[in-house]
């Protein structure tokens, strides 16, 4: 049997395993890419991409509606699920196709199948009948995870979603029951509650988007149940009952109630695709479905690497990005420098929107750091008000003796392209005399991050 050899094999082509390809053809390593599905994996083709396309449509939905208040008259819009699913996906298979151009332009050798280790530095390939085996010095798992299934909630495409189902619907439930809280169900809840549906949303947690602060936590739920969303919080699912239009659930917990919906949206965390990987008799540790590494994404096996989603926390699509670059830096010699989790940012693209990088104000107290914080709301900023967008705020953290800036929270419209210039500032360790320094345009939302710098130490201007 004829066995190819490589530098660097890598075991999925999601958002890290093609960067890592892309990265280790870069630095002239004989590279292939294994993929049993789809290009881009499920960040580009069931997750970031395609979810976003949907939320654009329920952001213009909602912005029709309130056209008289910027002085537009207009007939009163409807949604077209049809339509909206298919531009998500119309973005999804362009992207698709666009890191499949990525792979030829890099001379980057792409085979379809299912991957596992077949020995050192060896892997069997499969694709359907056939098999094949290919060699490496180097190979990295970058296999991603898929939702968390509940028992006697099996997905079923009229009455029990996952987030395939939910972005491919062909129907519009009256009413929806989202499982979980956490960034995918609180953005799958405010698509589905601007077309119309009534949504409630259950969750173990006291909050909604828990690893938030606490204080953009509150507001989401205040705003939440503003729209007309019911939230079931501290509250877990005790009983389920299958009707004929759908499903009776019994809450336990603090919420403690029956109610019936048409469809269960599942959002209730992820799990790492670790099977049928060949992991048996390796060095390879795995640990609550995720794959140990060290910082560098090598694991106890000599000469095999994991990232992204399969290697743990956070489960975030420009984490695994990042892991595959400093992991393939590391392969080839050069001296990359570690991912530092608290320069992280996160966003949440419900509506308000959520962003934030660093350590909240709680973690930062508890880790027994003096900390200066700041808040500026939106109320109070120019653009947002000429925007008609004056929900939410900016928070700031600092340490209070080096000055450093250790954590940045913002909630409001569009805080997901703002969290940025935080993120920078993290990453070169800025303090806030650098941030009160830095001139911001006028007239932006922007102003607000400054704003809020300059409240933590009563220095706010506007507010």
């Amino acid at each position: 049997m004829k066995v190819e050899n490589y530098d660097v094999v890598v075991v999925g082509a999601g958002p890290g395993g093609y960067v890592a390809a892309i990265r280790a053809a870069q630095l002239g390593l004989r590279t292939a890419i294994v993929e049993k599905s789809e290009l881009g994996g499920i960040c580009l083709n069931w997750g970031c991409i395609p979810t976003k396309a949907m939320l654009r449509s329920a952001d213009v939905l909602r912005l029709m509606r309130q056209a008289s208040q910027f002085g537009i008259k207009a007939a009163e819009p409807e949604p077209d699920l049809q339509a909206i699913v298919a531009r998500s996906r119309k973005v999804a298979a362009q992207l698709q196709r666009g890191v499949g151009h990525l792979m030829k332009k890099n001379g980057i050798t792409v085979i379809n199948g299912h991957a596992r280790l077949a020995g050192r530095g060896r892997l069997s390939i499969t694709s359907g009948s056939a098999e094949t085996h290919v060699a490496a010095k180097h190979i990295v798992l970058a296999t991603g995870a898929r939702a968390r299934s509940l028992p006697g909630l099996d997905a079923q495409a009229d009455s029990v979603w996952y987030y395939r189902e939910a972005l491919t619907p062909s129907r519009l439930p009256k009413s929806m029951l989202v499982v979980g809280a956490g960034a995918i169900g609180i953005e799958f809840a405010s698509f589905y509650h601007a077309l119309g549906v009534e949504v409630h949303v259950v969750e173990m947690a006291d909050r909604v988007l828990p690893v938030e602060d606490a204080e953009v936590s509150d507001y989401v739920a205040q705003a939440l149940r503003k729209q007309g969303m019911t939230l079931h919080l501290g509250s877990g699912i005790a009983g389920k009952q299958r009707h004929a239009g759908g499903w009776n659930i019994k809450l336990d917990g603090t919420g403690s109630k029956e109610i019936d919906v048409e469809v269960v949206l599942v959002a209730a965390g992820i799990v790492g695709n670790v099977e049928g990987l060949g992991l048996e008799g390796t060095g390879v540790r795995v640990e609550k479905s995720h794959i140990v590494t060290d910082s560098y994404g090598a694991t106890g096996e000599p000469g095999v690497y994991a990232i992204g989603d399969v290697a743990g926390a956070p489960w975030l699509a420009h984490k695994a990005s990042h892991e595959a670059m400093v992991c393939i830096e590391k392969i080839a010699g050069l001296q990359p420098q570690p991912i530092d989790v608290n320069r992280i940012p996160a966003c949440t693209y419900s509506h308000p929107q959520v962003a934030h990088v660093g350590l909240t104000e709680q973690q930062a107290r508890d880790a027994g750091r003096p900390v200066r914080v700041g808040k500026f709301p939106f109320a109070a900023n120019g653009k947002a008000i000429a925007l008609g967008e004056t929900d939410g705020f900016v928070k700031v953290v600092f340490d209070a003796d080096s000055g450093e800036l250790i954590g940045a929270h913002m909630v409001g419209d569009e805080v997901t392209e703002m969290i940025q210039g935080y993120v920078v500032a993290t990453e070169l360790e800025t303090t806030e005399a650098e941030l009160m320094h830095t001139i911001f345009p006028h007239p932006t939302q922007s102003e607000a991050m400054h704003e809020a710098v300059l409240s933590a130490y009563g220095r706010g201007l506007h507010y």
